[in-house]
């Protein structure tokens, strides 16, 4: 049961969802299915994110129902009944009474009873919601459904004549973060930003990449965070340079810089930092130069981020800044304004500056709107990620830059007067990194 996002959010959500919703309309969301790990063990079960945005529920076999105008009730839960026995060997259920009685549900039912219950609740609504071509068996069960009303048009059945994809208005909801929700992600940050400032100190012994993830996950679990976000980065000297690496395997050796990239989820809601350090504790010339660069372009970009620009404003801005440094340390032999025109850049910075993040790490929402890139607005919650990969087989510039890679990212949310960063509890300038390590 969540603690942070109360039962009464969860209900407005639906509410907010049914507003928009065509008169006469119905809407049918299933839960994550459990899936297994090998042969007879599964993996730990992480609720689908729409379903948790809409329910709180954290159980696997189960179908959400919003029906607009219901008399007996809007919001409909299908879920597996209350069974000791079996609760004995896996654990508590909430089963029917337990989803209108602690997660607010309008009404209940065994999910044993969906296939007799469902195609009369689906009969006589003219639009059906739901996530469209996102689980072939799902879609199955549905039209399987609408045909058990076809069957029966000529006894006066109505079943629905259109099909739209619930996520058009369900993530576009999703994308503005209510005061409950920024807090949980701020939480969050604190978290990681512990777990990331424990990582540095931890480096001074040498050790292991694996060394490293290991207290990051400690310091997620010690405050509650019971899984990471997303795979943790954690690359040391060359392997910084790739961009998704989560082998983690290698040696820290004295003179190279760790990438590491890791937030933990907290109630479902990811965090997500990136810092850069060095594993002596010390950044030597090239690793200093390089750093100060990727700092600035994350500073500006950050400065961007506020109501009233739009998705890439952030973006061009780091972008400007990082190509103007690439320039000036020699790595790019032609002016800043040549440099931008012909992406040549692109070798060493070769991904967005960010991306919107929620229930998922690289959370729901258009990054355009048409044609056009969407306007900031209070609430949103993004990601500021620059950052400088230098490939260690990179022959076009001097030795000592190769195999260096840098990223600095933090967790920041849109207000009204510009934005708020939720990840500063991580040192990021390099005197303070230093100092840190020093301690």
């Amino acid at each position: 049961m969540n603690q942070l996002i109360p039962v009464k959010d969860f209900a407005e959500r639906r509410r907010r969802l049914m507003e928009q919703m065509a008169p006469d309309s119905i809407a049918i969301l299933p839960s994550a299915p459990e899936r297994t790990r090998n042969r007879d063990v599964l993996h730990p079960f992480r609720q689908d994110s729409d379903f948790q945005y809409l329910t709180g529920f954290g159980e696997p076999e189960a179908v959400l129902v919003l029906i607009p105008g219901r008399e007996h009730g809007e919001s409909v839960l299908f879920c597996k009944e209350r069974n000791p026995e079996k609760e004995l060997w896996d654990g508590f259920l909430a089963g029917p009474e337990g989803a209108i009685e602690r997660f607010g549900m309008d009404d209940a039912f065994p999910i044993a009873d969906i296939d007799e219950i469902l195609p009369g609740m689906i009969e006589g609504r003219s639009r059906l919601y739901y996530p469209l071509g996102k689980d072939h068996n799902f879609d199955t069960q549905v039209m399987e459904w609408v045909q058990t009303l076809r069957a029966k048009v000529r006894s006066g059945a109505r079943p629905p004549g259109e099909f739209v994809a619930l996520e058009h208005l369900l993530h576009d909801l999703r994308l503005y973060k209510s005061a409950n929700e920024i807090k949980v992600m701020a939480r969050a940050g604190e978290i990681s930003a512990e777990a990331h400032c424990n990582a540095m100190k931890r480096a001074r012994k040498g050790g292991y990449e694996y060394q490293l993830e290991a207290e990051l996950i400690h310091t997620f679990m010690s405050h509650g965070a019971r899984s990471t976000a997303y795979p943790s980065i954690v690359g040391s000297g060359a392997n910084g340079c790739i961009l998704h690496y989560i082998e983690n395997s290698a040696p820290l050796k004295e003179g190279d810089l760790v990438l590491i990239d890791a937030g933990c989820e907290l109630e479902c809601y990811a965090s997500d930092i990136t810092r850069t350090f060095p594993v002596s504790g010390r950044f030597s010339e090239p690793q200093r130069a390089l750093y100060e660069v990727v700092l600035a372009a994350q500073y500006a970009a950050i400065d961007a981020v506020k109501p009233g620009n739009h998705w890439n404003h952030p973006h061009e801005a780091a972008l400007k800044v990082l190509t103007q440094g690439l320039v000036e340390l020699g790595l790019l032999d032609m002016s800043v304004d040549e440099a931008l025109e012909k992406e040549a850049y692109r070798p060493f910075f070769m991904h967005r500056t960010g991306h919107w993040l929620g229930l998922d790490v690289h959370d729901v929402g258009d990054y355009k709107v048409g044609d056009a890139w969407r306007v900031l607005e209070p609430g949103m919650a993004l990601t500021v990620e620059p950052g400088l990969y230098i490939a260690p087989d990179n022959s076009s510039v001097d030795e000592r830059w190769r195999g260096i890679g840098i990223r600095i990212e933090d967790d920041v949310v849109v207000t009204r007067d510009g934005c708020r960063v939720l990840t500063d509890g991580v040192p990021k300038t390099i005197d303070a990194i230093e100092a840190l390590m020093a301690g």
